[in-house]
């Protein structure tokens, strides 16, 4: 996800749940901070998911040489196949 793309949505959900706070209590300092908590808690799980890809992709790569030892083994070049018919 791209981060201004999750700003935008960041910013519609904010407003939503302002307005909901606003229209539920009637009280604009509670959809104000109705609106700063549903903006902290999606900060805290955007930054939570970057953190997860980042340390994520880098532990999974040592687990993929793992499941298949012989990879490192494995030649480069290409080879001639073998010819099972005698020729």
């Amino acid at each position: 996800m791209y981060f201004p793309q999750f700003l935008v949505g960041m910013l519609i959900t904010s407003t939503v749940v302002g307005t909901w706070a606003y229209e539920a209590t009637g009280s604009v300092w509670m959809s104000i901070a109705w609106s700063l908590l549903a903006a902290l808690l999606l900060q805290v799980g955007y930054l939570a998911i970057v953190f997860r890809l980042a340390y994520g992709r880098r532990h999974s790569e040592p687990k993929a040489k793992e499941t298949d030892p012989d990879a490192a083994k494995q030649q480069s070049l290409p080879h001639q196949p073998r010819h099972t018919d005698g020729r």
